[in-house]
């Protein structure tokens, strides 16, 4: 072999070296592996009261395997979250590597009366971040309770159909929507789900996070 042959060789293989050390690099999700879904947010999300298998986790991961999808719902609910709170735990929950992770903060907010500007730039910076990440993301609305005032109420109402504007994401409106002040689907505190609210939710969320999650595959 020439000494050019020999160099030529020699390059080829040192380029399909580094191309497999490249490859050993990147995430690669294998086939038919099953969509994780990463639920992050508040106690509204985690579970909070509630046997384990009555919780939302347990309760989404069934009805979506009934609906034909093989998912792994992971619970990220952090009961008492703020939207800072999820902010500076958002690089410790991405570790699970989802694919889509419906966000659902703001509730403890509202209740601690945050200025909505606070709450707004919190969420922005975690939205941002999953799509910098090429992570799907699903925004839960929330509403502040009435005896916020009208003027904190409309504030902090339009934060969430606004980033979802302008970070073009799906956005599922209000998260208790059918549950919230409904004596009979709320625990005895009259702010979190009992396992027949958490149906509930899940019923009336389940179309929107399959269309969302048919996009992601």
């Amino acid at each position: 072999m020439t000494s050019g042959s020999r160099f030529l060789s020699s390059f080829i293989a040192m380029l399909a070296l580094v191309g497999l050390l490249a490859g050993a690099n990147r995430p690669v999700q294998a086939a038919g592996e099953p969509a994780k879904i990463l639920l992050f947010g508040d106690s509204l999300i985690a579970g909070y009261g509630l046997p384990h298998d009555e919780g939302f986790a347990p309760q989404l991961q069934a009805a979506l395997a009934a609906a034909g999808h093989d998912v792994t719902v992971i619970n990220s609910g952090v009961s008492g979250d703020t939207s800072a709170a999820g902010l500076a735990r958002l690089e410790w929950a991405l570790a699970d590597a989802p694919d889509l992770v419906v966000v659902e903060l703001g509730a403890n907010d509202a209740l601690r009366g945050v200025e909505p500007a606070q709450t707004r730039a919190n969420l922005d910076r975690i939205i941002g971040t999953l799509k910098e990440r090429n992570v799907t993301v699903l925004l839960a609305g929330m509403m502040a309770p009435p005896n916020m005032g009208r003027e904190y109420g409309a504030e902090f109402n339009a934060i969430y159909p606004e980033l979802a504007q302008q970070h073009d994401v799906p956005l599922y409106p209000f998260f208790l929507d059918g549950v919230a002040a409904d004596r009979a689907l709320n625990q005895d505190d009259g702010m979190h789900p009992n396992a027949g609210g958490v149906a509930v939710i899940i019923e009336k969320m389940l179309p929107t996070l399959i269309g969302v999650l048919e996009t992601t595959s």
